[in-house]
């Protein structure tokens, strides 16, 4: 039996500001499923007996999975660290923040007016974007660009407020 008590908080680094996935919308999946039966249906023209089956029960389920991994990808603040998918930067290193919402500012954004060297996770299906300055030296990326559905509760969760009164939370 350990004799000595744990530390207060090593469990966790502080409550979660902003948690938010970038999954798709639910009614993709039923396109999707449709497209898996269809390319199943051409299997199953071809094939005699149970193996006919196969195509849709390997081709349904696959483009499924796929929409599903396609809507994984997350944008969370916590313990000062703002995590973007795979990458994460300490919040001393954020800079000026803009919100990009109308869709011509969002395609220069994205466009002509984009770094190549810019960390960049964008969602087609998301309206807007956050353009977050990287004040870090060691940082190669200038700047990056989040899709998000909330991007007050971003950046006021970049901020230090938390999210916004009354806002949902989406733990999704």
């Amino acid at each position: 039996m350990n004799k000595q008590p744990s530390p207060v908080g090593s469990a966790t680094s502080g409550p979660t500001a902003f948690d938010e996935r970038l999954s798709v919308p639910l009614w993709w999946y039923l396109p999707a499923i449709g497209v898996g039966a269809l390319l199943g249906a051409e299997i199953h023209m071809g094939y005699p007996g149970i193996r006919s089956w196969i195509g849709y029960l390997v081709l349904v389920p696959l483009c499924a999975l796929f929409l599903w991994r396609l809507g994984r990808s997350r944008v969370r603040v916590h313990g000062g660290t703002l995590t973007v998918g795979d990458a994460s930067v300490a919040l001393a290193h954020v800079g000026r923040t803009d919100v990009v919402s109308e869709k011509f500012a969002k395609q220069d954004a994205l466009g002509p007016e984009l770094d190549p060297t810019a960390t960049v996770l964008h969602r087609a299906w998301i309206g807007t974007v956050v353009r977050l300055e990287i004040t870090d030296p060691a940082s190669d990326a200038p700047y990056w660009v989040v899709s998000t559905r909330r991007p007050d509760d971003l950046v006021a969760a970049l901020a230090g407020a938390g999210p916004a009164p009354g806002a949902p939370a989406d733990r999704g």
